[in-house]
């Protein structure tokens, strides 16, 4: 008895003692405390609410600031619960981590920072949107987990803090309606990602960063979000933002097109809400009045990964958020100004979406032709026509043709909206916008191990390894894990140059290990600069002409992309 009542108090002394050492935040507007953990050797804040629960009659809308009772403390050490999404995994090596709790009350944030980070250190700050086609993803993700990427912030001699959100997806993040529209309610999805960055501007001085310092980087559909954001209420509203980073993707045909609309009926019949007009209050009251659950499963049963590779939950044009479409925006110079841009591709982006099966160009037509069905059979043959099938070659178990298929699908989704939309930024110098095109990977042995064929490439995401310092998190059981010194050393190079990014609003700085030479895209009139990461030809390029390097020289961007920025054939893209 008396060894049980020594052990109790003994365990509640060290609790005791690990809360004394645990890392805190104070804001003094309510006397409410954060109490975090350590971990890594930085200081992480986890499952900050800033937002409250989206369900039953706020279900869709805007989302509501959430405040603490005052004076309370609040233990930030563990991880909150997703937004409602499939359970389990999604598309590895996309993402590691399985999907183990959702609700609707859903909006919270995780915030990291050096390890011993003072209120008065006002550290620039980096807040990540992720990726998953607004269909799944969360702020937990062991390929996004920022620790590394601090960490060498830190020995760069500028180091910068993380803020990482969750934010509503799928139907109950981009559903939308006449009587949504009426209210306000399309685009929740995004409305949360504003909110939750408007909470770290007003709250991330409590927690050593600088509100003024602000970068949002979000990779895939977080990219396109960031490209929304960039957009959005048509410029009118200032972005809470001074840096920002759209990786492989800014703009995405479908945008401005039926295929989410056709997505929101299909789980409204489902349900049988759609007793008398799809647009009509009753079904938006209907749908409130469903279970979470029973909703959810309706979006899985009804989901068409056929349709737009499964980005079928889209943003909208809903003249609030989003005036009007993307590229009239663009045009019109409608669009926050003053900032540090950078957008982005893969050499081989989207090869993991592409059909490996493909081999004769009868199968590329195919292919092409069912993700734009409303690309006109004229402007589908000049498309084709721009790549010519000599320009491929075949690689092992996958034929020159796949590699076509998966060159036109990459330019149409990924290199050409980052050149229409940083060539739309950057007219009159409304900011200064950089390039990357990504030419690195590990992640070879991994898709190889998931039953894909050698030569995929460094396909989506294969910045992540490098970028969050997570070469690590890519080993695994049964996979060959041998990093290269390159990979090693572009690791370093990589990360020091997005927190450089995050802390000066440029990519590199002199006696800094970052990316060397790497410039604005549009500092001679009539060029267009890119910086190539990795590889054997790391290092500003031209995208055409002598001075162009052979990673890009082959690839025809200019001609390609004029082609696919044309206004005629944005229109049939839906972009």
């Amino acid at each position: 008895m008396r060894s049980a009542y020594v052990h109790a108090i003994w365990g509640l002394l060290v609790h005791n003692s690990l809360a004394a050492l645990a890392p805190s935040a104070t804001i003094p507007d309510g006397d409410v405390t954060y109490r975090g953990i350590n971990r890594n050797g930085v200081e992480a804040f986890l499952n900050i609410a800033y937002g409250m629960s989206t369900s039953g009659a706020h279900r869709f809308k805007p989302p509501r600031l959430h405040v603490p009772v005052p004076g309370s403390t609040i233990y930030a050490d563990a991880y909150g619960p997703t937004c409602p999404q499939a359970l389990g995994g999604w598309v590895a090596p996309l993402s590691l981590t399985n999907v183990t709790r959702i609700s609707e009350d859903c909006l919270n944030l995780n915030i990291v920072r050096p390890k011993g980070t003072k209120p008065d250190d006002l550290l620039p700050v980096m807040i990540y949107i992720h990726g998953g086609s607004f269909w799944a993803g969360q702020n937990s993700e062991i390929t996004t987990t920022p620790d590394g990427l601090i960490l060498e912030s830190v020995k760069n001699g500028l180091p910068i803090m993380h803020v990482g959100m969750n934010y509503r997806l799928g139907f109950f993040g981009f559903a939308q309606s006449d009587a949504l529209k009426a209210e306000r309610s399309n685009n929740a999805g995004l409305r949360d990602q504003r909110l939750a960055m408007e909470w770290v501007r007003d709250n991330i001085e409590h927690f050593g960063g600088d509100p003024s310092k602000i970068t949002v980087f979000g990779q895939s559909s977080g990219g396109l979000a960031v490209g929304m954001h960039v957009l959005s209420f048509g410029g009118k509203q200032p972005v809470p933002f001074r840096n920002a980073i759209a990786s492989s993707g800014a703009l995405e045909p479908g945008v401005v097109s039926n295929i989410t609309e056709n997505a929101m009926k299909a789980v409204v019949d489902y349900v049988g809400c759609n007793e008398t007009d799809f647009h009509s209050s009753d079904t938006l009251l209907c749908l409130r009045n469903h279970s979470m659950d029973s909703l959810l499963q309706a979006s899985l049963k009804t989901y068409r990964s056929d349709i737009n590779v499964g980005d079928i939950w889209l943003p909208s044009i809903d003249g609030d958020f989003l005036p009007e479409c993307p590229a009239a925006l663009l045009s019109q110079g409608k669009f926050a100004k003053n900032l540090n841009v950078i957008l982005s591709w893969c050499e081989d982006d989207v090869t993991l979406f592409t059909d490996e099966s493909i081999s004769t160009a009868d199968d590329t037509r195919n292919f092409i032709a069912n993700y734009v069905p409303n690309l006109s059979s004229g402007n589908l043959d000049e498309l084709l026509s721009l790549y010519p099938g000599s320009d491929f070659a075949t690689n092992g178990e996958l034929s020159a043709e796949f590699y076509r298929s998966a060159r036109i699908f990459r330019d149409i989704v990924m290199t050409c909206p980052a050149l229409y939309f940083g060539e739309g930024v950057a007219e009159q110098n409304a900011n200064t916008v950089y390039f990357y095109h990504w030419n690195q990977t590990i992640l070879g042995p991994v898709l190889e191990h998931l039953g894909h064929p050698p030569g995929m490439g460094p396909i989506h995401t294969a910045e992540f390894a490098y970028v969050f310092g997570n070469l690590s998190h890519y080993k695994m059981d049964g996979v060959p894990f041998n990093p290269s010194p390159s990979d090693l050393e572009l690791t370093v190079r990589a990360s020091r140059s997005f927190s450089t990014f995050v802390g000066v609003g440029k990519t590199g700085l002199p006696n800094r290990n970052t990316f060397r030479g790497f410039q604005p895209a549009f500092e001679k009139p009539g060029q267009t600069q890119v910086f190539v990461v990795g590889g054997p030809d790391e290092g500003l390029s031209y995208i055409d002409g002598l001075q162009a390097n052979r990673a890009l020289a082959s690839q025809k961007i200019r001609e390609r992309c004029s082609f696919l920025n044309s206004e005629d054939v944005l229109k049939e893209l839906g972009t």
